[in-house]
């Protein structure tokens, strides 16, 4: 039997690493407008927990859902993708 992971993941810029604990991973996707047909970009920013403040701003970090760890903060860094150059 195999284990099913249900959480959802993104992928994101940390903008912010200001908090203790905490960075702000800012997260882009395009989407086609349902009437016109134009391709838009759309961006949201997420609190996700970092315990051990290793993030950096600059870096693209993977972000899964958890349960609520703050009042806005129910996402967890698991991984970097790739350092930021100012380093």
């Amino acid at each position: 039997m195999s284990v099913i992971n249900l959480k959802r993941t993104l992928t994101g810029v940390v903008v912010s690493n200001k908090m203790d604990k905490t960075v702000t991973v800012l997260v882009e996707r395009k989407i086609k407008h349902s009437l016109l047909g134009k391709v838009l970009r759309v961006s949201k920013k997420y609190h996700a927990h970092d315990e051990n403040n290793e993030f950096l701003q600059g870096d693209l970090v993977f972000i899964e859902e958890c349960r609520p760890l703050a009042k806005t903060k129910s996402w967890r860094v698991t991984k970097l993708a790739e350092k930021s150059q100012a380093a």
